[in-house]
């Protein structure tokens, strides 16, 4: 009902993701912007890596480090750069040319 179900990752993991160019996803449960996201991409969404900023505190803090301080989420990496709740439609054509 919700679009892919994102299994997270450490940000460790999400750090060497992004530095291989793949698509890197930070958010945390109850976002209805993280929501909006997930039901744009739907299956697509699966192909993303996908960081919980609430299960891993470097996660959290990358997100402020690049936020003015916030945890402000989807933040979304593309092509090792962060954009804070980008249109979905970005998102989707990254993870096609990621493909």
């Amino acid at each position: 009902m919700f679009g892919h179900r994102p299994t997270s990752v450490s940000a460790a993991e999400g750090a060497r993701a992004a530095a291989e160019g793949q698509v890197v996803i930070y958010w945390r449960k109850g976002c209805p912007f993280t929501k909006r996201l997930r039901l744009v991409l739907g299956k697509r969404g699966a192909a993303a890596v996908w960081v919980d900023i609430w299960a891993d505190a470097d996660a959290a803090a990358y997100v402020r480090s690049v936020n003015d301080g916030n945890e402000t989420v989807p933040t979304v990496v593309i092509d090792g750069e962060p954009h804070t709740n980008p249109a979905p439609r970005l998102v989707v054509a990254a993870l096609s040319r990621q493909a």
